[in-house]
């Protein structure tokens, strides 16, 4: 803790305060010898492809029965072919019980000094290891694995830390307490304690493992509790990367390793729902998707459960001042990763007579036909297409993108079709340009659910207060993390505060430029609010930690 205590202490000022911070640089190029990492990075990486992985030093090589993994690098198209141990349920479970006895003995500082060593292990050791394999499994781009699954990752990892201390450090270990009844005055000691909730079962996504992971391993294993990681079957080795080194450093502080373990599980045999309900699994940490996302939230009882699932992220453009950069900031947001990120806006909600500028009125057909070619010109150049659209994670984003196409018939218009283009270090990778789809405020069956990948909606309505409207309503009833508003009116910029508010989401007013309008600051931004279908906790904050732990005491008549 005293390595890392000037550290926390900036993170506890920034969580405290909201301000810009990060101890980490936000560039692969800005690390400290940055080839030298890298490649060593992706030595390792490469080691662990076509064999065991091996969860420890003393494993035994390769005489363990391993599982063969289901991970397909989105960039080769071609098996990772890395195996994984696949220890029984149960046991995991025992083991993971027997070790919270001594980690639950530790002080809360004592257990997130060794939390904050993970976090700096992880930095300084194995952040290019994950990058890439986060690269090969979810595809994303080099400098979006670095800094949104590795950096990023790893800030709201101690963002998670400041308010576990904030939890537990509010809580009196001891007191004395005095009162009379009648003429005697009745004098105890009290004594606190807080237990931990036992065994959490941490559920990974494809897209983006480590970035909800970290912080609710974190939460879990500094009040307390054991915790196991069940990560998606096509994208296993960021997270058992990561499950090693937290074992690595546990061990190291002398405490037992089990306290972290995995459990794998394959697209035709998975095992989410035995995990959930498990009569060990105490808490339940769920991101992905939103028919698993909402049985977990409806039967993980008697465990309590976190749930980020997604939603129908919305945009209304009424007026804009500039409305190029409108234009420009929303097509690179459409196109960030392939819009396969819960935060990447879907629906576009447009008023029939179209934007309002300063120019004079640009009509929604015009609107619609700039923002489609500016998204195709992204598209249409594979080096920047490379760095922003990446790779798509699943061949299933591109099955459904071709049925939307086969299906839209007098439903809507196709504003811009999608085609692969040719990455530039990668010719084998699965890439797709975004599809852009026209539609009446009417057609709500095509676009109130989420259409994961890139994918997008522009949709006409009556007139401003119809397109606030909507899009409001959608969010509130089917769900959504983030909202986009474009309006030179501050009366109608007040109506849309509100009603977003209201609904739960996350609202970003006439963003433009370089800055991605979908990017979630670690202690600044709070990410979900847990008031709408797309989820019932937010990273991160108080409540995210709080409950992990609950309280127990005992009293005495006092000596003194």
């Amino acid at each position: 803790m005293e390595r890392h205590r000037a550290l926390f202490e900036k993170a506890k000022d920034a969580c405290r305060e909201r301000f810009c911070w990060s101890p980490f640089p936000e560039t692969p190029a800005q690390y400290p010898d940055h080839e030298k990492a890298d490649a060593l990075g992706r030595a390792a990486f490469e080691r662990h492809c076509g064999r065991l992985f091996q969860m420890s030093d003393d494993a035994g090589g390769g005489k363990q029965a391993g599982i063969a993994s289901e991970e397909v690098s989105p960039y080769t198209q071609k098996p990772l072919g890395t195996s994984y141990v696949h220890p029984q349920i149960d046991t995991v479970f025992t083991d993971a019980k027997q070790a919270v006895r001594s980690w639950s003995q530790a002080t809360p500082r004592e257990r997130i000094g060794v939390l904050l060593e993970v976090v700096d292990r992880i930095y300084r050791e194995h952040l290019f290891e994950i990058a890439h394999a986060v690269m090969h499994t979810a595809g994303q781009s080099y400098n979006m694995a670095y800094a949104g699954s590795g950096v990023n990752a790893l800030d709201r990892a101690i963002e998670a830390l400041v308010y576990a201390d904030q939890a537990t450090s509010s809580i009196a270990t001891s007191a004395t307490w005095e009162r009379k009844f009648g003429k005697t005055t009745i004098s105890l000691q009290k004594t606190y304690r807080l237990i931990p909730r036992g065994v959490a079962v941490c559920f990974t996504c494809a897209t983006f493992a480590t970035w909800n992971a970290w912080p609710s391993m974190m939460a879990s294993l500094a009040t307390g509790n054991a915790v196991i990681v069940k990560p998606h079957p096509t994208a296993v080795l960021p997270m058992a990367i990561s499950v090693r080194v937290f074992r690595q450093v546990l061990q190291q502080f002398g405490f037992d390793p089990n306290l972290v373990g995995m459990v794998l599980d394959s697209t035709t045999e998975p095992v989410g729902k035995i995990l959930v309900k498990h009569p060990d699994t105490s808490i339940v940490d769920f991101t992905g998707s939103v028919k698993f996302g909402q049985w977990v939230e409806a039967n993980a009882h008697p465990a309590i459960c976190f749930t980020e699932t997604a939603g129908c992220n919305t945009v209304v453009l009424e007026s804009a001042d500039d409305l190029e950069a409108a234009i420009r900031s929303l097509a690179t947001t459409l196109c960030m990763f392939s819009a396969q990120m819960c935060t990447s806006p879907q629906n576009i909600y447009i008023p029939a007579a179209g934007v309002k500028t300063p120019q004079g009125m640009v009509s929604f057909d015009n609107v619609a036909e700039r923002l489609a070619a500016a998204v195709d010109a992204i598209g249409a150049e594979p080096k920047k297409a490379s760095m922003i659209l990446a790779a798509i994670q699943s061949p299933a984003t591109l099955a459904q993108m071709k049925q939307l196409r086969e299906e839209v018939g007098d439903q809507g218009t196709v504003l811009l079709e999608p085609r692969s283009y040719a990455h530039p270090e990668y010719p084998g990778a699965r890439t797709s340009t975004p599809m852009m789809l026209k539609v009446k405020a009417g057609a709500g069956d095509w676009y109130r659910g989420e259409r994961f990948g890139p994918i997008s909606f522009v949709i006409e309505c009556r007139d401003a207060s119809d397109a606030l409207s909507n899009a409001s309503s959608d969010v509130a009833r089917h769900g959504g993390l983030t909202a986009f508003l474009y309006s030179s009116d501050e009366a109608f910029i007040a109506r849309a505060e509100s009603a977003y508010a209201r609904a739960g989401a996350q609202l970003t007013i006439n963003l433009t430029g370089p800055m991605p309008l979908n990017f979630a600051a670690a202690y600044s931004d709070y990410h979900v609010t847990g008031l709408n279908a797309a989820g019932n906790a937010s990273l991160t904050d108080l409540s995210f930690v709080a409950s992990r732990f609950r309280i127990t005491q005992s009293r005495r008549p006092s000596t003194v």
